[in-house]
């Protein structure tokens, strides 16, 4: 593709060579650098491209886009740059978006794009409309946390959202393959990075906003801008669809250009949903006044079903057929999972790991089950945010009548210091009620054999994870196989 072609509206000046020449790769990464290539110098926070330039002229690149000048001068110094052209960029960043769209042919907009932001239920919601739209017949793609889906074909996914290069080239893929939908999550650090700068989302769904990534964005206010901001974006002929129980609903739509549609479980709007009964096993919904049973369970389902048949509604679907789609869907992995064993115990794997998650999760197994024993397990992950470790201690302490403090992905900070912070969001009460095991396998061992009859113990943290990090090592942990393995042994 011609380098005009590639570099148009990305805010991007050629002050070095010709804008003519043809481009036969995009690269932020050095090392992934081949003949023909064009390499784009991006300031990340741990590494900064423009470091790498002359080693990615070395490896055959032709077009080097760029941001800063003087590191530039710094790595050309010494390197032969006959034949290469130089493009001087306002940001590299909103760069390597727009570029990566345009090299790809932007195929956001060959495709029905559709975004989910917020703190929870991103992954369950895009994962669930995937599978409704599926059944109903349509090629569908998926971008999320779990895995990302061109079609019926899988891989797994490494984070929530995507660079720009990758997102672009699934897209494309899933334009070749012939789906006509793709359901995305769209993270506050995606925003604020721009790796969905350059892409056309038909629609946007807002879940709900609460205490996250703070290690990152500093303050609330900060986190609400760049949720906020995925809003200000959208198009005029997209759909904003938002939650208006949540008290940020109507914020995030404020200033969108986009057509907004509202959705709710306690109060009027344009779509609505209410919990008539629920059980392990599901619960029966009252969406828009008709009837429906679903597999998942929980008021945070009940919202996420809702954002899925308004999605679906808006895009055009048949509200019965919906419906009936939606009555056939299973839980995404490692969400309200349940293994029944030995005693009548219920281990409930779920990913909770904020405090409005555990929160959700811990009250919605009361409800189902009140008269039986609750036991919380749970951790935090290191080197992210730690004043929510406190809160999540103050919960479990709440709504459950034991409490094991274990390990969940530590990184690079000492598990026995994370669980100090976790201990200090606790009264003498529930230090009484708590155990505190760094080994996570053995606290999931040590809640199984404390357990009484027809006790229910939730796993919070993990979910669909199968690894736990340690260090800098990424072990293999899976926390389904290690249950069963648990109960094989009890029968």
């Amino acid at each position: 593709m011609r380098l005009e072609k590639v570099i148009r509206d990305s805010g991007c000046t050629v002050i070095k060579g010709c804008r003519h020449v043809d481009v036969c790769s995009v690269c932020a990464d050095s090392r992934k650098v081949s003949h023909g290539a064009l390499f784009i110098a991006v300031k990340g926070f741990a590494v900064d491209g423009h470091e790498y330039i002359s080693r990615a002229i070395g490896k055959g690149a032709r077009v080097i886009v760029y941001e800063d000048q003087k590191v530039l001068e710094q790595q050309i110094a010494a390197t032969d740059t006959d034949g290469i052209v130089l493009v001087k960029a306002e940001s590299s960043r909103h760069a390597l978006a727009v570029i990566a769209a345009n090299f790809y042919d932007n195929p956001s907009e060959k495709l029905t794009l559709v975004g989910i932001t917020g703190t929870n239920g991103k992954t369950t919601t895009v994962t669930l409309l995937h599978r409704m739209f599926t059944a109903m017949g349509y090629s569908c793609g998926l971008l999320s946390t779990i895995a990302n889906y061109v079609g019926t074909k899988g891989t797994e996914a490494v984070n929530t959202t995507s660079d720009p290069l990758t997102i672009n080239s699934l897209l494309a893929e899933m334009v070749d393959a012939g789906c006509e939908y793709c359901f995305m999550e769209v993270s506050s650090i995606g925003v604020e990075q721009e790796r969905v700068t350059g892409l056309k989302f038909k629609a946007g769904i807002f879940s709900n906003l609460t205490h996250d990534h703070l290690d990152y964005h500093k303050t609330f206010a900060e986190y609400l801008r760049c949720k906020k901001l995925f809003f200000d974006t959208l198009p005029s002929d997209a759909y904003a669809i938002t939650n208006i129980d949540d008290r940020n609903g109507m914020v995030m739509v404020q200033n969108t250009k986009a057509e907004v549609v509202t959705y709710s479980v306690r109060s009027i709007a344009d779509h609505t949903c209410r919990v008539m009964e629920q059980s392990f096993e599901g619960m029966l919904l009252k969406i828009d006044g008709i009837e429906a049973w679903s597999a998942l369970i929980g008021l945070h389902n009940a919202y996420n079903l809702l954002a899925i048949y308004t999605t679906a509604v808006v895009l055009g679907a048949e509200p019965e057929e919906v419906l009936v789609a939606m009555s056939s869907l299973k839980p995404a992995p490692g969400r309200l999972e349940n293994i029944r064993g030995p005693k009548d115990i219920s281990v409930i794997i779920d990913y909770a790991h904020t405090p409005d998650a555990l929160e959700n999760v811990l009250k919605t197994l009361r409800e189902i089950a009140p008269d039986r024993e609750l036991i919380c397990l749970f951790g935090c992950g290191g080197d992210r945010d730690r004043t929510k470790r406190p809160e999540m201690a103050a919960i479990a302490q709440k709504l459950a009548d034991r409490i094991i403090v274990t390990s969940d992905n530590s990184r690079t900070e000492k598990t026995s210091d994370i669980m100090a912070d976790i201990k200090e969001g606790m009264d003498i009460s529930g230090r009484s009620r708590s155990l505190f095991i760094e080994d996570r396998e053995e606290a999931i061992r040590t809640a199984i054999m404390i357990a009484g009859q027809g006790a229910t113990i939730l796993l919070a943290g993990k979910g669909h994870e199968t690894y736990q990090i340690i260090g800098t090592e990424k072990r293999h942990f899976d926390e389904k196989e290690i249950v069963e393995g648990i109960f094989a042994t009890m029968r």
